[in-house]
């Protein structure tokens, strides 16, 4: 099974459709699937259900999907970073399922792994608890929280071979493993497009028999959400020059 599109409208070909729900790798915009975003632009598909730690920012990332409004409804921990969103959740025109963060985690884990749902503390007597199954577990209160699964996950790997076993680097790791194994289909794309064999196989992270379609994308651009820089310090000029530098 060949599982290496020549580009990213390629791999969703097919995939797409109105009303959907679609799992997205990454935080904030580190280890964000972009070339599969702008795909999704592109197709046109509306009425989205959006499943990502938060929607990137302002005509980045999942935030491109909000200017074009093709998502309906996030379920998301994070959304602070984005005044498109605010305005239109405040205009009536978004839903928002917030989660505490461990607990999307979890919930995408479990669907992952097959849990249609498990109990936590997190969010017992909140408004995250409103309307949800409570149990007492050793004289304490926990809710109930469902598992997630999606029609289509997103993902983005530092490394892939054609077989589709993924690896990721540092913190653009976050959210993508879980969200692998948790769509109905996944389409995951990578910097570095190798050969079955090149990878330690202590060092994949997601088996490729979680992965449906893969695209290269070796030139990823890679933005920075909060750029924080200071004054450079005055140093000491080389003897005899009388500069400062």
């Amino acid at each position: 099974m060949n599982k290496v599109c020549a580009d990213a409208r390629s791999a969703l070909a097919g995939l797409l459709k109105d009303g959907m729900t679609i799992m997205a790798g990454g935080f904030g915009l580190c280890g964000i699937p972009e070339t599969l975003i702008l795909a999704i632009r592109d197709s046109g598909v509306k009425n989205l259900t959006v499943v990502s730690n938060n929607c990137g920012v302002d005509g980045k990332g999942l935030g491109i999907l909000l200017d074009t409004r093709q998502i309906k409804k996030m379920i998301a921990s994070y959304v602070g970073e984005n005044k498109t969103f605010a305005q239109q959740y405040l205009a009536g025109e978004l839903e928002i399922e917030f989660n505490p963060q461990g607990t999307l985690a979890e919930r995408i884990r479990a669907g992952g792994a097959g849990i249609p749902a498990f109990f936590t503390r997190t969010g017992v007597g909140t408004v995250i608890g409103d309307g949800k199954e409570e149990r007492q577990f050793d004289g304490r209160r926990y809710v109930m929280e469902r598992g997630l699964l999606a029609d289509l996950s997103i993902v983005h790997a530092y490394m892939g071979d054609t077989e589709g076993n993924l690896v990721y680097r540092k913190t653009a790791r976050n959210f993508n493993p879980p969200m692998a194994t948790a769509g109905k289909v996944t389409v995951a794309e990578v910097e570095h497009l190798v050969q079955p064999g090149d990878i330690d196989p202590d060092h994949i992270v997601t088996p490729g028999v979680y992965v449906h379609r893969i695209v290269h994308v070796p030139n990823a651009v890679k933005h920075i959400e909060q750029r924080t820089v200071r004054k450079r310090e005055k140093s000491a000029a080389p003897a005899g020059t009388g500069v400062e530098v």
